[in-house]
């Protein structure tokens, strides 16, 4: 950040969509965490910052009556943390736009911080309304965009509004420089070998990431439900586990794109099978192949997982999205703390290693890891387009 600060108000663009518990105290403050060295950053040169964000759905997820559950997903829930981490004066404003917010805005001393209440409030927000970005804008001097997570988002607060300020007067935060950073890392320099482990329940999810993923990966591993979509294209029986039948085409031709870019492509040679999709399911272990009818594949083997980590082990790069099973239940979640463990044993070796998506994220989080491995991203969707070669909004509103 080249700008400044002292003696402006910066509007920031965090993403505090934060999980809460019933009785709306914070149980995992990552999000807050990763923002608070952009804002101090400014506190400390004598500006003040204006923080505006969204948490959760509030329109789609409305009263019986059809009003704004304002109680479920207020941002005052978060002030009586940010006041503790960042040890300064956290106001909080009742709105977003209107008078309440300029008022209190007018009224920022440097070293203060006003909290603005969810920008989800509005339909303008999801919209890309210029008006609402416009109302957002003129209340600070200038902008900082530090929300990684919403960056794929045309939305007003995401990127509408840095259109109301000059290139001198608008710049990421140091967690939006650190996303682009280390995800052109990956994509445009990494050190060899690289390897690209997916997972998830979809192939139709990733497929563009993982062709992708041939221009610059030495081999790409496959797990979580959509393996069985390329075993089918393989034409190996998968028993009832979840597959995509439509796009068996598509996993047969990105095998033979792979094969032509001398790409290995790993995938699970066994599977930890349940008879039912549920906690509480038999489960046996049988080749990824040859999975009996009345059973599916819900987490990768202990072969696959000692082969998948070796692969792991020797690479210098190390890109890792999405789980190798059903990781919300215990069972089925052994394979994907098996591939966390193996990407910090590589980075520990020397390897560079990027994480991103829910259950990656949650499993090194899981394992107390997330300081054993390079970079944890705190964009799922955006990190995914990111990676895909998609120009982000949000981005783009700032670098061009």
């Amino acid at each position: 950040m080249k700008i400044n600060f002292k003696d402006k108000k910066a509007l920031i663009r965090v993403d505090f969509n934060v999980p809460l518990d019933k009785s709306y105290s914070i149980t995992d403050d990552t999000r807050i965490r990763e923002a608070l060295p952009t804002i101090r950053h400014i506190l400390d040169q004598g500006g003040s910052a204006i923080l505006m964000s969204h948490l959760g759905r509030p329109l789609e997820k409305r009263n019986a009556d059809g009003s704004i559950n304002r109680e479920k997903f207020t941002l005052r829930h978060l002030v009586k943390h940010l006041r503790k981490k960042l040890k300064a004066r956290v106001h909080f404003a009742e709105d977003c736009i209107g008078k309440v917010p300029v008022k209190k805005a007018a009224a920022l001393k440097p070293g203060e911080v006003l909290l603005l209440e969810n920008t989800r409030f509005y339909a303008e927000e999801e919209q890309g309304n210029p008006e609402f970005a416009q109302k957002l804008a003129a209340l600070a001097d200038v902008y900082v965009n530090d929300a990684f997570g919403t960056a794929h988002r045309a939305h007003a607060s995401t990127t509408i509004v840095a259109n109301y300020f000059d290139p001198q007067h608008k710049c990421f935060g140091f967690l939006m420089e650190r996303e682009i950073e280390n995800a052109r890392r990956v994509m445009q320099h990494p050190e060899k070998p690289v390897t690209c482990v997916v997972g998830g329940a979809k192939v139709s999810d990733k497929i563009v990431l993982l062709e992708r993923f041939l221009d610059f990966a030495d081999q790409i591993i496959i797990g979580g439900a959509m393996a069985y979509t390329f075993m089918l294209a393989k034409k190996g029986s998968i028993g009832n586990s979840l597959v995509e039948p439509d796009r068996v085409k598509a996993a047969k031709e990105f095998l033979k794109k792979a094969k032509a870019a001398g790409v290995k492509v790993l995938l699970p040679k066994d599977s930890l099978c349940g008879d039912k999709f549920a906690a509480d399911a038999t489960v046996r272990i049988f080749p990824s192949h040859q999975i009996p009818e009345s059973w599916m594949g819900l987490d990768i083997g202990p072969v696959a997982a000692k082969s998948f980590g070796r692969a792991i082990r020797q690479s210098k790069t190390i890109v890792w999205n999405g789980p190798m099973g059903v990781f919300e239940m215990p069972a089925f979640a052994e394979g994907t703390k098996y591939i966390a463990k193996a990407v910090a044993r590589a980075t520990k070796s020397g390897a560079f290693s990027m994480v991103g998506g829910g259950d990656s994220v949650a499993a090194v989080n899981q394992l107390k890891l997330a300081k054993k491995v390079s970079f944890v991203s705190t964009g799922g969707g955006a990190m995914l387009e990111y990676l895909e070669g998609k120009a982000l909004p949000g981005i783009k509103a700032i670098a061009g």
